[in-house]
């Protein structure tokens, strides 16, 4: 029996939904058309007002906002209220630039919190877990957001943050941890550590709340099997929140979107068209009812598909599909777009781990692709024609995959550099 958080609205019929939406997002441009001058400015270039917003039928006539704007509007364009409401402050984890700094309001922080309460229940979490949070805290929004959902279902919370792997084995045996939250990657690493501590038999995790970084299904069936559990995608941006804009549930099959909060469209990144749902193309977000930091049409840059066939868990929110890359950080090599997700699910199919680095150089006005991946343990001591012909077999699955070449090279178990965070998978040195 499928167990909800908020039974009322993860369940509700789809015409209430929209009915809430409709209503939560024309108070909100009005909020926004009072309070965001920066908005507002470009609501009247666009020759749109509030007066003109009677529905989520009228959101494809409001203007975007992209990650240029919100850094154009550092620190305080975007704010949609006084210093003196706002009670905490997150941040991206971008490495170019202003970064974007998110605001919140105490109101903000409880519907947040209600968003990543739902998700940890749709992975079966209730009072009598312990749920361990290996995100990062301080500015970065996983560990925070994860860290406040979990007290909010009644957990008891163990705020690890990132890293110290040891100590983070110690408290997950020590204290029968239940449910993991953390980077996919990190969760891959957490598997090889139980395995060579010996730990196996001595963990109760159940399930894992995984998201911050893209990961294929083949990474998701590694994960479960390493470390015996059911792995839960989840999904987020500090733009909006933070995790928990949508999330899993045990079909396993997309992420619901909490449309009570979050309106999502796809559009064609080129035309900025609204596509039709059931359509690949870029998600758009509008958060209805954030007044710290609000976010009207805001491009994610994220590519992927919105579906809502019934689910057998009963929850009726629109399900978004796992991005399948971003258009902003597509690679284009010799002029194929190229994710790394698909370069991922060729390497875990043919039985590799998860740990790879993918470099892109230009030689002599050539674009260049390598992929350096580690040998399992038993192909490392095998002998040198042995792994030659792997490579050869690699060279030819990812030519299927991507229609172009790929240097493989495959490397001694261990030696990329292993990822506590976010992994670093690409590596572009062209100067373009």
């Amino acid at each position: 029996m499928s167990k909800y958080f908020q039974p009322e609205i993860e369940c509700a019929d789809p015409a209430e939904i929209r009915k809430i939406q409709s209503e939560k997002l024309v108070k909100q441009v009005r909020h926004v058309w009072d309070n965001v001058p920066y908005y507002r400015a470009k609501m009247e270039a666009k020759g749109v007002t509030p007066e003109d917003i009677h529905g989520v039928e009228d959101l494809h006539k409001l203007p975007f906002l992209s990650k240029a704007d919100l850094k154009e509007a550092y620190p305080y364009g975007l704010m949609g209220c006084p210093r003196k409401d706002v009670v905490r402050i997150q941040s991206t984890s971008g490495t170019t630039g202003k970064r974007v700094i998110a605001f919140y309001t105490k109101e903000d922080l409880d519907m947040w919190s209600d968003c990543t309460a739902r998700a940890i229940v749709a992975a079966g979490g209730d009072e009598n877990d312990v749920v361990q949070v290996c995100y990062g805290y301080g500015l970065f929004t996983g560990g925070a957001g994860l860290n406040d959902g979990s007290h909010k279902v009644g957990c008891m919370t163990l705020p690890m943050s990132s890293g110290n792997t040891e100590r983070q084995l110690q408290f997950m045996v020590d204290l029968g941890a239940t449910i993991l939250c953390c980077t996919p990657s990190y969760a891959a690493y957490l598997g090889e550590s139980i395995k060579e501590a010996g730990l196996r038999d001595r963990i109760q995790l159940k399930a894992g709340i995984f998201g911050a970084e893209a990961w294929s299904e083949e990474m998701r069936h590694d994960i479960q099997n390493s470390l015996g559990i059911k792995a839960y995608d989840i999904y987020g941006l500090t733009e909006l929140t933070g995790p928990g804009v949508a999330f899993e549930c045990e079909e396993q099959s997309g992420m619901h979107i909490n449309e009570d909060h979050f309106i999502a469209e796809i559009i064609d990144p080129d035309t900025e068209e609204v596509l039709p749902e059931g359509s690949v193309g870029e998600l758009v977000f509008t958060a209805i009812d954030k007044v710290g930091f609000p976010m009207i049409r805001y491009r994610t840059r994220d590519i992927c598909v919105l579906h809502r066939e019934k689910c057998s868990c009963g929850r009726t929110f629109i399900k978004m599909g796992k991005p399948m890359g971003r258009s902003d950080d597509m690679l284009i090599i010799k002029g194929v777009n190229v994710f790394p997700s698909q370069i991922e699910a060729v390497l875990l199919e043919e039985g590799f781990p998860a740990n790879y680095q993918i470099i892109v150089d230009r030689v002599n006005n050539s674009d260049t692709l390598e992929v350096q991946v580690e040998m399992t343990p038993e192909l490392f001591s095998d002998n040198l024609g042995k792994i030659s012909e792997v490579e050869k077999q690699l060279i030819g699955s990812l030519k299927t995959m991507l229609g172009i070449y790929a240097k493989v090279r495959l490397v001694a178990p261990k030696s990329i550099t292993r990822s506590e965070g976010k992994a670093v998978r690409v590596i572009d040195k062209r100067k373009i």
